[in-house]
């Protein structure tokens, strides 16, 4: 973390944080409300997406942190940050840019809905993969 980040952690205090250190976080369009996406974030991550204003995560499987958008050109400004009232959820207001917020290249993670016992893809997908995480 940064000094700037350091000087300040009486707010990370407040938080439940799992027995990893790591809290989930859900980044909510601020203008639309609508769900674009979980992640987890640890104290660092939630540290620096306050003083950079953009969503950083913590990425379980790396091991790392994870500035959302840093592959993709996907970035997550930060327009609000909450804390939820057990305080062991952070709820992330953000402008989306480039509208895709999934891997799969959707506007939200949570395309898939239950119809009849089934899960069924129900958002388009915006942009291919492939051409997004080009190697």
């Amino acid at each position: 973390m940064t000094e700037k980040a350091l000087n300040n952690v009486a707010w990370l205090d407040k938080i439940k944080w799992t027995e990893d250190g790591l809290v989930p976080a859900i980044a909510q369009d601020h203008k639309t409300g609508e769900v674009l996406m979980m992640a987890w974030m640890n104290r660092e991550s939630l540290a620096l997406t306050v003083e950079e204003k953009r969503a950083i995560y913590w990425s379980r499987s790396r091991q790392s942190l994870w500035r959302k958008g840093e592959s993709s050109g996907h970035v997550q400004q930060l327009h609000d940050i909450r804390l939820d009232c057990d305080a062991d959820v952070i709820l992330l207001k953000v402008e989306q840019l480039g509208d895709i917020a999934c891997h799969t290249g959707r506007r939200s993670c949570f395309y898939q809905q239950l119809n009849n016992n089934e899960w069924q893809a129900v958002e388009p997908v915006l942009k291919d993969p492939n051409d997004i995480y080009k190697a």
